[in-house]
């Protein structure tokens, strides 16, 4: 993040009356890949804007790329002082961003695939306008990460802070509290930490606009750092305040105060205020009335040797790189997208178990799946149920590795994932590790585990599987 190049001995900028001329093909040809960028990408962009389209957490996704421009607009008078000299090291990174994309894609990983798509974008910027202007660049272009729909990983750890600050909350408060994992029961009521309580909105808005922030009111990086941790620290600590606060209203009103919508307006306006002071609080250190200080670039610098190719040739060369990676992952995902027939099937007794009358009507929530088989069991009084799901292709929408696929959803009506952690057992003979869940509804009470078969492999980590996942399709 650095401000415009100062003229200097050491500065090499152009003469005002040439600045036009030598800007113009190299600007016009980065735009020209820029959209290239979109339309080869275009599934990855759409799977963006689907995001923004559903998702209340990342809406602020349609702005993003206007901010960045308005950032550059800003800053246009300085920029045209730098010379737009082709960077051919450039090419490199986008191949590896390229293959990063690539395996992304046959693992099925939308995340990384955008993430590696903005990154294109950058990197196209930078090998035809060069190391310099996209030095000068760095901010604008390093925010169109916020476009990106990541953090859903989040979730999780931010709801068991959330349950654990509040419990801890009202516990010191003096009420007594049973909890059950994210749920928990007071005297008043019960109450459940759910995704929409992880305060992971308000995390991912507070980080997005302290990084805007940062970036027009300080110079300084060390303010400019510590400011950005601030956005990140206040609203976790916020959203622990703003969940006991809303169970203490509602205890205090007995039951008749922030339930149902007032519930989500108190969230907010609390959250809005806390920003605000956030705000108010950065002001006092505030630095936007200071000239930028940019860094000062040596003329035998290698970004200006002659070495470097016309505009137009880097730009075939960047052209058939972004070609490259759709069209083989696109042709690749065309020969697996047919429906495939399978019948699992799963034996009626084996070392002393027998088929039974169904135990149970939960069975876990896994989307897409081209087969599933379940069957209930019996020995000695004992009972057990076997769930089987299989993916043959994996592909977005029909894939073992989802945010999606869950023990139970969110707010289901009748089943409650209460606990969740890491357990070892053996299986013909094998040790392995699996994740072991405890679920409750009204009438019954269940232990499950569950963990993935992957290409002859068990495991319960997502990102290996996913590993294993590309690999297979490679």
């Amino acid at each position: 993040m650095s401000g415009p190049l100062q003229p200097g001995v050491d500065s090499p900028v152009l003469p005002p009356g040439e600045q036009t001329p030598v800007w113009r093909s190299p600007l016009v040809l980065a735009g020209l890949l820029v959209l290239a960028v979109l339309v080869l990408y275009w599934q990855t962009v759409l799977s963006m804007a689907a995001i923004w389209s559903r998702s209340e957490t990342f809406t602020h996704g349609y702005l993003i790329a206007p901010i960045s421009l308005f950032l550059i607009w800003q800053r246009r008078k300085a920029l045209a002082a730098i010379a737009a000299t082709p960077d051919p090291w450039g090419l490199p990174v986008l191949f590896l961003i390229g293959v990063v994309w690539l395996l992304a894609h046959y693992a099925s990983v939308m995340v990384i695939e955008q993430l590696a798509m903005v990154a294109m974008v950058a990197t196209v910027v930078w090998t035809v306008l060069g190391r310099r202007l996209v030095w000068a660049m760095f901010f604008p272009l390093a925010f169109l990460f916020f476009a990106v729909p990541i953090g859903e990983e989040l979730i999780l750890p931010l709801m068991d802070f959330t349950a654990n600050f509040t419990v801890a909350a009202l516990q010191l408060s003096g009420i007594p509290v049973y909890r059950e994992g994210t749920f928990f029961e007071i005297p008043s009521g019960r109450w459940s930490v759910v995704e929409g309580c992880s305060g992971v909105r308000y995390l991912i808005a507070s980080v997005t606009l302290g990084c805007l922030y940062a970036y027009l009111t300080y110079r300084s990086p060390l303010r400019r750092t510590v400011f950005v941790l601030l956005s990140v620290i206040v609203p976790i600590i916020a959203n622990g305040l703003r969940a006991y606060m809303i169970v203490m209203i509602a205890h205090l009103s007995d039951m008749k105060l922030a339930l149902g919508v007032d519930h989500f307006i108190y969230g907010w306006v609390f959250f809005g205020l806390v920003m605000l002071l956030l705000f108010w609080a950065g002001s006092f250190w505030r630095e936007d009335d200071l000239e930028p200080a940019g860094p000062r670039v040596s003329a035998t610098d290698s970004s200006s040797a002659p070495r470097r190719g016309a505009p137009s040739r880097m730009a075939v060369a960047v052209l058939a790189l972004l070609a490259a990676w759709p069209l083989l992952g696109y042709v690749s995902a065309a020969r697996h997208d047919a429906v495939a027939n399978i019948n699992l099937a799963i034996p009626s007794s084996t070392a002393g178990w027998q088929a039974d009358t169904p135990m149970s009507e939960w069975h876990p929530r896994y989307l897409g799946t081209d087969a599933a088989v379940q069957q209930s069991y019996s020995r000695e009084g004992n009972r057990a149920l076997v769930y089987l799901a299989y993916y043959r292709h994996q592909r977005q929408g029909a894939e073992l590795i989802n945010s999606q696929n869950v023990l139970v959803k969110q707010k289901d009506p009748v089943w409650r994932q209460v606990a969740d952690g890491p357990r070892e057992i053996t299986v013909n003979g094998k040790l392995i590790r699996v994740r072991e869940g405890k679920l409750r509804s009204g009438q019954q009470d269940l232990l499950v585990w569950h963990w993935y078969w992957m290409d002859g492999v068990y495991t319960t980590n997502h990102y290996l599987a996913k590993f294993w996942e590309a690999k297979a399709k490679l």
